[in-house]
């Protein structure tokens, strides 16, 4: 799947070096806890996410709507490449099922630069309005456009307690995407 062409008539790119090591921002892209803080674009949030991270496992998450409605969501994965790429798409289920409305094809490349990451998001689609419509629901910005302090009650122990550590570099992480994408 390494092997996309990007086309800008179809395609959404973004590109940042984030300060943060390439291993937090894999983390922030890959459990299930931290995608629920910060994924959703402001003022929705994921009320739900189950993560297969697999070649033909499911991502599945649940957006809601600052008026309550849901919207549930599920792709499956096509390449994943510890700490370097995923790539899914919408366009198949669980176990490459075809699903019923295909819209894209994420592209999300890691590449140390010393103690930061480059960071390159991709939204791969099939025609030339489904860019517009990216843009226009702010998806571009999910994944990309977090928040501190939504981010801030992420903790990267499983008991729950807090590790300061870890917490400055999560919130140092969202912080430098919220100015990247701002």
């Amino acid at each position: 799947m390494s092997n996309y062409s990007f086309d800008p008539k179809l395609d959404l790119k973004l590109e940042r070096v984030v300060d943060v090591p390439r291993e937090l921002v894999w983390q922030g892209w890959t459990d299930p806890e931290h995608i629920k803080h910060w994924f959703a674009p402001k003022p929705w949030t994921i009320v739900e996410c189950q993560i297969d991270l697999r070649p033909g496992g499911a991502i599945d998450f649940t957006m809601r709507s600052s008026d309550g409605q849901d919207y549930p969501n599920m792709g499956c994965y096509l390449e994943v490449v510890e700490n370097e790429r995923l790539t899914w798409t919408d366009a198949l289920l669980l176990g490459y099922r075809p699903s019923e409305k295909p819209f894209f094809t994420a592209v999300i490349l890691f590449e140390s630069q010393g103690d930061k990451t480059k960071y390159t998001a991709l939204a791969l689609h099939k025609n030339e309005t489904d860019p517009r419509l990216t843009r226009t629901w702010g998806l571009i910005r999910a994944g990309t456009s977090v928040s501190t302090n939504s981010l801030n009650t992420c903790r990267s122990s499983k008991n729950g307690q807090p590790n300061k550590a870890e917490d400055v570099r999560v919130t140092r992480f969202m912080r430098d995407f919220d100015r990247a994408y701002a």
